[in-house]
């Protein structure tokens, strides 16, 4: 593609691209996100592909620059979201979604779908006994609100002349040819667009106060770090996406007045880090990265530096740090990243999916984005649905939407037949909801009056067979282990907590623990230096708060009443059901079990390590587990 050197030229080149892509009568777009790549979906992408070519259908894997008779599109998309039913492949025109496709279903989708024009049945999703071909039409879908991931799984993650086909650089055209440095700033304002990593800060006034500042070079930082566990959202839109996320970088790089980007992205996301480097090199190529941007004189250049996976570089000072090749490690506060950040510059910070936003706002303008959920809270977020949930993967949904609609509607309720107990909402930074908050919505402020937060939008989901002290405990094991040690109150106090906790749900729990985490946690919120210091005792707290009764069982009657802590198992035989067989006592690794042939055996407390290999091998269900 040769260099844009001016306005018309862009426009003449997404007009080409737009024609190319109305040429792709029939495309097959693979997954290519992380999960379904992992489940084999590009040795299904290049299977499909030699299938076509060897009957001599002609394929586009990118749109042509010179367009000419129908061909059928085969992409390598981004992800679609519904990874628990990966491998996924959407058909279009007719907008199917086939799932759980595997390599030997290659041949039938090329015979009954590109070329006879049916749909298989068998790949569609199935609920209730309802098949539902158009992927719209699936319930995980049909409820949600896509803007942010809009195009993941609906265009080539790969193609800067797809982005463009769709729209894209619009913003970008829009913000140096219409606009001036004031008025984006005012739309972003107007919008109330709030920070999507977990602080939700107003944009907006962020982008202005770094804009203000007299000194210069001034920086544009994204953070594609994102450490909190079961959280995936930022990844999926840099896998794909990742154009969008450029064009929001540039745009706010006009608005501070800066010409300099940088992207953050943990090394645990190699497919986000090459995807990003093939759009970072596309844009240059074409002119929309590099200098005299569209002949405006405007240059905006883009890094990508990767992070070694500690979570406190989600902090804004611990992660410019990182950057400029430090340990990463926080500081104290004020003076603030936008004064003085990265490389002492002025910077603004903000995450993938925040960036992300930032293109619809400029074309659609601020009131369009401040129609979509309450007007403190605007726009969507997107969340990553684990646990114990039917549907799990990646959803998208206006602020405001209740837990309920998203637990129960959107993941379709408790997997099996387990029975809703809580969510730990906001990571290890976040708190615990429970069966009372269902109907509390989705938002800054909503979540704030509950002691909880939105984080960066991981919804780890629980069941009544989950044990919530085992919960604080993995949290804090979590936090206690990505604590970077500069100050006392979260390096130690976090590692006291932990060994009470892990007392706790050994056994060992004494009289006053619950007591002292209290104490503990209250001390390290209010005297640790930076936000993963002050939120760390948060599972904590939320699980105390709304589950002490747990606490107290595991505490005073060495029991777990989930059942799942596996030194406060108790086995014992039922006297009417032992048959006396003495297969028990022959399996037990320790000897704990006692008595005689053909009379009820009992089991040792004191001896029993609670390995369960009296219950596996009692063949009458004599051997009971207490809760």
């Amino acid at each position: 593609m040769k260099k844009l050197r001016s306005r018309q030229d862009l426009i003449n080149l997404r007009e080409e691209c737009q024609r190319a892509l109305a040429l792709e009568t029939k495309k097959i777009l693979v997954c290519g996100g992380t999960g379904c790549v992992a489940g084999g979906s590009l040795d299904i992408y290049d299977r499909l592909k030699k299938l076509l070519e060897e009957r001599g259908i002609p394929v586009a894997v990118e749109l042509a620059e010179e367009p000419h008779g129908d061909v059928v599109g085969i992409k390598r998309s981004g992800c679609h979201g519904f990874c628990e039913m990966g491998p996924l492949v959407r058909i279009e025109p007719q907008g199917w979604l086939y799932t759980k496709v595997k390599l030997e279903d290659c041949e039938e989708i090329v015979e009954k779908t590109i070329l006879a024009g049916e749909c298989v049945e068998r790949l569609a999703y199935t609920q209730d006994g309802v098949i539902y071909r158009r992927q719209e039409e699936i319930p995980f879908y049909a409820k949600q609100h896509r803007v942010v991931l809009e195009h993941c799984g609906h265009i080539n993650a790969l193609s800067i002349r797809e982005y463009l086909a769709v729209g894209g650089y619009r913003a970008l055209e829009k913000a140096l040819c219409d606009m001036t440095r004031d008025e984006i700033l005012d739309e972003i304002e107007e919008s109330n667009l709030r920070g999507r990593g977990g602080g939700g800060f107003p944009a907006g006034r962020k982008w202005r106060s770094c804009a203000g500042q007299k000194e210069t070079p001034r920086y544009i930082v994204c953070n594609g770090d994102e450490g909190d566990p079961g959280a995936f959202m930022d990844r999926s839109i840099m896998e794909g996406d990742p154009h969008r996320l450029i064009e929001g970088m540039v745009v706010a790089g006009i608005a501070i007045g800066s010409s300099e980007g940088y992207i953050y992205v943990r090394a645990e996301y190699p497919l986000a880090v090459e995807r990003l480097r093939t759009a970072i090199a596309q844009a240059e190529e074409v002119g929309l990265l590099g200098d005299d941007i569209l002949g405006t004189g405007f240059s905006f250049h883009m890094h990508i530096n990767r992070g070694a996976g500690a979570f406190v570089c989600g902090e804004g000072s611990a992660l410019t740090a990182s950057i400029e090749g430090k340990r990463g490690m926080p500081r104290v506060k004020p003076p603030r990243t936008v004064e003085h950040g990265l490389f002492n510059k002025p910077t603004n910070l903000n995450n993938v999916e925040t960036y992300a936003n930032v293109p619809m706002i400029i074309n659609e303008g601020a009131a369009w984005y401040k129609s979509i959920g309450p007007e403190n809270s605007p726009g969507t977020k997107a969340f990553a649905l684990t646990g114990n949930i039917n549907n799990t993967g990646l959803i998208e949904v206006p602020m405001g939407t209740t837990l309920r609609e998203v637990i129960f509607g959107i993941g379709g309720g408790m997997r099996g037949d387990g029975k809703f107990k809580a969510v730990q909402i906001g990571g290890p930074s976040g708190g615990c909801l429970t069966e009372k908050d269902l109907d509390i919505p989705l938002d800054f402020d909503s979540l704030k009056k509950v002691d909880a937060m939105i984080g960066s939008g991981g919804l780890v989901v629980m069941d009544d067979r989950t044990c919530m002290v085992e919960v604080a405990r993995f949290f804090m094991n979590f936090t206690q282990n990505e604590s970077c040690g500069k100050c006392v109150p979260c390096r130690e106090g976090t590692k006291r907590m932990l060994e009470i906790l892990e007392r706790i749900v050994a056994g060992q729990g004494r009289d006053g623990d619950i007591e002292l985490l209290e104490e503990l946690a209250d001390t390290i919120s209010n005297t640790a230096l930076c936000g993963l210091g002050k939120t760390a005792p948060s599972p904590v707290l939320s699980t105390i708060r709304n589950f002490r009764s747990e606490y107290e069982a595991h505490i005073y009657e060495k029991r777990c009443p989930a059942g799942a802590c596996a030194k406060l198992r108790r086995f014992v035989i039922d006297a009417e059901k032992c048959k006396g067989c003495s297969k028990c006592a022959r399996n037990c690794p320790v000897n704990a079990i006692d008595g005689v042939v053909k009379q009820p055996f009992v089991i040792d407390q004191e001896k029993c390590i609670k390995c369960g290999a009296c219950k596996t091998n009692c063949k009458f269900g004599a051997v009971k587990e207490e809760a």
